[in-house]
């Protein structure tokens, strides 16, 4: 399964593709993070985020793609951002037919660490150990987005296979 991550953000949004299965060694096919000014417009700030998650979905063609559920934050102004980013991303997927899966945050790090509530060190140091790294992937929204893509592809494989057991099981009992 490939797995493009999405660690949304406004000024700084990380892409990982990650290819791997349950029981595996999981492989890293690219990491990145797109930058924008918080000098320009939102418009045009999330028209330069699609174009890129757009490039990716083309060159990479997941399987599926994995986007941090956006949770309440104190600063509303961030918050929106990541929304709005997030948006884009489901959005450029949905076009293209490609499954989307929402992790949370702790999740996705006890997904990756064993703990829900560990720190972007911890994340960053198991996604190195993880993908066979020299170093851990700088900055932590490269991390933090390949973190997303290993926990879909850990749990999102199986929640897939349920969900299409279930519309097997609709299908049968449909009139």
């Amino acid at each position: 399964m490939r797995v493009l991550g999405i660690d949304p953000g406004l000024t700084r949004c990380g892409l990982g593709v990650v290819d791997g299965s349950v029981g595996r060694p999981l492989t890293l096919v690219a990491v990145d993070v797109v930058r924008t000014s918080p000098d320009t417009d939102v418009a045009v700030r999330l028209a330069a985020i699609a174009r890129v998650v757009d490039e990716w979905l083309e060159t990479y063609r997941p399987d599926a793609v994995a986007v941090e559920r956006v949770f309440s934050q104190h600063n509303v102004r961030t918050v929106m951002g990541v929304a709005q980013v997030s948006g884009v991303a489901m959005a450029a997927a949905a076009r293209l037919g490609i499954p989307v899966a929402l992790h949370t945050p702790s999740e996705v790090k006890a997904a990756v660490t064993g703990h829900g509530r560990a720190d972007k060190n911890q994340v960053g140091a198991m996604v190195m150990r993880l993908l066979r790294l020299a170093e851990a992937p700088r900055p932590a929204d490269a991390a933090d987005a390949l973190a997303l893509a290993i926990c879909h592809v850990w749990r999102g494989g199986a929640q897939q296979r349920i969900d299409a057991a279930v519309r097997r099981q609709q299908a049968r009992v449909a009139p």
